[in-house]
């Protein structure tokens, strides 16, 4: 068998990689992306838009060019974090998506509704459909980070994005309960079935501090996050308190403004793809 040369246009071989590339869905002719990363969980409300939005400004602020591909489209938070509204326009070459205070490209479901507040109820294939859309129609111009905010679980979309997407990695969003060492393993070993390479874990709502004495309060009982990434040879890359402030910025729509070093390691690893 000869050496794999990485260029599976050449090859014959039908090998993993190359089956992977079989299903991967086209740009759109004027787009250019260099990274996607996918942030996932095995559950829902454990913040997933919270990481995506973060990880997109720390690596905006650092001279990148960064995007998020909402694909939670029946729970879309993305545009409210950043005080995005309106309707997304297009033309003749593709649709384009909205940039943000700062100028980071964002395409949600909920930037192309009349009624932000209007309910999308859409069978899994058609929500999927739409998610290829938004990485095939969407002109993504010199974009170095692409953050896609995925649905929880291992259902359609989720698998769409896997499978239509070059994805470099994947970040693990979870929380401290007892009850997430079951729902990492699955969001583990869906990543590992689809060969899609692991950046690290990043626990949510680990602690709150107490605003007089500075005191960290485990408010959901000691993390076991650290014990579930060794199982699976994985590392922990950030752990983000319950902070007031920043609750009150996403809600505002001033996320851009968050001040904090709580996910500057998960950075320091998403940028590591491109170094």
């Amino acid at each position: 068998m000869s050496e794999c040369t990485h260029d599976c246009s050449t090859c014959s071989s039908k090998c993993s990689e190359a089956q992977k590339t079989d299903f991967i869905e086209k740009l759109n002719d004027l787009s250019s992306v260099k990274k996607v990363i996918g942030i996932v969980s095995g559950k829902g409300g454990v913040g997933k838009s919270l990481v995506t939005s973060m990880l997109s400004v720390i690596m905006n602020r650092r001279g990148y060019q960064s995007a998020i591909l909402d694909a939670d489209i029946t729970g879309p938070s993305i545009p409210k974090m950043f005080g995005l509204s309106g309707q997304a326009v297009g033309n003749d070459t593709g649709i384009l998506p909205m940039k943000t205070k700062t100028g980071i490209n964002v395409i949600s479901s909920n930037l192309l509704l009349e009624d932000s507040s209007s309910p999308i109820i859409w069978r899994g294939p058609v929500i999927a459909n739409l998610v290829k859309q938004f990485w095939t129609d969407v002109i993504w111009h010199k974009i170095d980070f692409m953050f896609v905010d995925m649905p929880p679980g291992t259902g359609d979309v989720p698998l769409t994005v896997f499978q239509s997407m070059p994805i470099d990695g994947i970040v693990i969003v979870t929380s401290p309960q007892e009850l997430v060492s079951m729902i990492v393993t699955k969001a583990v070993k869906m990543a590992e079935m689809m060969n899609i390479p692991i950046i690290g874990i990043v626990e949510n709502m680990s602690y709150v501090i107490c605003p007089d004495c500075g005191k960290e309060f485990k408010v959901f009982g000691e993390s076991h996050v650290e014990e579930i990434a060794s199982e699976h040879g994985i590392e922990v890359i950030g752990k983000l308190p319950m902070v007031p402030d920043l609750a009150k910025l996403c809600d505002s729509g001033l996320l851009e403004l968050f001040e904090g070093n709580w996910m500057e390691n998960a950075a320091d690893k998403v940028e590591e793809l491109i170094k």
